[in-house]
C-alpha cells in the first residue's frame, strides 16, 4: 500500500518507462506508414479520434471503478478482522477467568489464532510463508498441513477447544456463544477473502480496453499527422500515456491480496494484530512493526 500522497518523477518513470517506450515506438511507426504511404489513399475524420476517445473513457472508468471496490472490499475484510482478532484475544483471557488449569490452554487458543492470520495471509498471497507454524505445537503442524485448507484446519482447533472449556465449565453458555460467534465470524472473513482471490476478473474487460487503447492511440496519431505533422509523435504518445497508465492504476488494484506495493498491506495488518495480541498478554518480546520499503514509499 502506497504511503505517500505525491510520487517523485523517478518513481513515475520507473512505473511507466516500458509503456512510454512502446508508445513512442508505436506513433512513430504509425507516423511513418502515413507520411510516406497512407495519406495519399485516405484521409482520418476527426471525428473517429472524438469517439472512440469517449467510448475507451467508458471503458476504464467501468474497469477502475470494479478494481477498486475490489481492493476496498479486501481492505474492509481485514479491518474487521483487526476488530475480531482483539476481541477474541481480550474475552479468552478475562472470560475464562483465574482458572490455572486451563490457562496454559487460553493463552495458547490466543496465540493459535495468530497462526490462523499468518496462515490466512500465506494462503492468499500464493507464497510459502512458513511464520505461522511458531504459533502451534509440532502436532498441531501435522495436522493441519494433512489438509487442503491449513487457516479452516486452525479454526476447527479452535472450535474443539472452545468446547472443551464449556464442557469443563470454564466458561458458561452466555460465553461460549459469544466467543462461537466470533469464530464464525474469522470463517467468514476467510471465505470472503478467498472468493475476491479465487474470483477472476473478466479477461474481456481487460484485454479489449488494452486494445481499444491502442487502436486509440494508432487513429490518433494518423489524423494529428495530416495536420501537426512531425509533432503527432509526443502528442500521440501523450494521449496514450493518459489512458494507458490511468488503466493500469485499476489494473494494478484488481488482485489486492497480490504481493506489490499497491495491494492490501497484509504483512504490516498480521504484525498490528501480532503486536496487540501479545501486549495484551504481557508477554515478551513484542514484534517490531513493519518497516516502510523505498524510503517511506510504501509498506507491505
Amino acid at each position: 500500500m502506497l504511503l505517500k500522497t505525491r510520487l517523485s518523477f523517478s518513481q513515475i518513470f520507473s512505473y511507466t518507462w516500458k509503456v512510454d517506450l512502446m508508445l513512442l515506438a508505436c506513433c512513430a511507426l504509425v507516423y511513418c506508414i502515413d507520411k510516406y504511404w497512407l495519406s495519399a489513399h485516405v484521409s482520418i475524420p476527426v471525428t473517429v479520434s472524438t469517439v472512440l476517445g469517449t467510448a475507451i473513457a467508458f471503458f476504464i472508468g467501468f474497469n477502475n471503478n470494479q478494481a477498486y471496490d475490489r481492493w476496498w472490499e479486501a481492505r474492509k475484510i481485514w479491518g474487521a478482522l483487526v476488530n475480531d482478532s482483539r476481541s477474541w484475544a481480550r474475552s479468552l483471557l478475562f472470560y475464562a477467568g483465574a482458572d490455572m488449569e486451563n490457562k496454559a490452554l487460553v493463552r495458547h487458543m490466543i496465540y493459535r489464532h495468530l497462526a490462523f492470520i499468518n496462515a490466512l495471509k500465506m494462503v492468499l498471497r500464493k507464497r510459502p510463508d512458513e511464520y505461522y507454524t511458531r504459533y502451534l505445537t509440532q502436532d498441531e503442524i501435522t495436522a493441519v498441513q494433512k489438509q487442503s485448507n491449513i487457516p479452516n484446519a486452525i479454526l476447527n482447533l479452535q472450535t474443539r477447544d472452545l468446547q472443551r472449556l464449556r464442557d469443563t465449565g470454564v466458561i458458561d453458555g452466555f460465553h461460549f456463544i459469544e466467543l462461537n460467534q466470533l469464530l464464525v465470524r474469522h470463517c467468514d472473513s476467510m471465505g470472503q477473502s478467498e472468493r475476491i482471490r479465487n474470483t477472476i476478473f473478466p479477461p474481456s474487460y481487460v484485454y479489449f480496453t488494452k486494445v481499444f487503447i491502442w487502436f486509440y492511440v494508432i487513429m490518433n496519431t494518423l489524423m494529428m499527422t495530416e495536420s501537426i505533422g512531425l509533432w503527432s509523435i509526443p502528442f500521440g504518445w501523450m494521449f496514450g500515456f493518459v489512458f494507458h497508465v490511468t488503466h493500469l492504476n485499476g489494473i494494478t488494484l484488481m488482485d489486492p491480496f497480490d504481493f506489490q506495493p499497491l495491494a492490501i498491506p497484509l504483512d504490516n495488518i498480521a504484525r498490528t494484530i501480532e503486536i496487540n495480541v501479545i501486549q495484551m498478554l504481557g508477554d515478551e518480546p513484542v514484534p517490531t512493526p513493519v518497516q516502510p520499503r523505498l524510503d517511506g514509499l510504501y509498506i507491505m
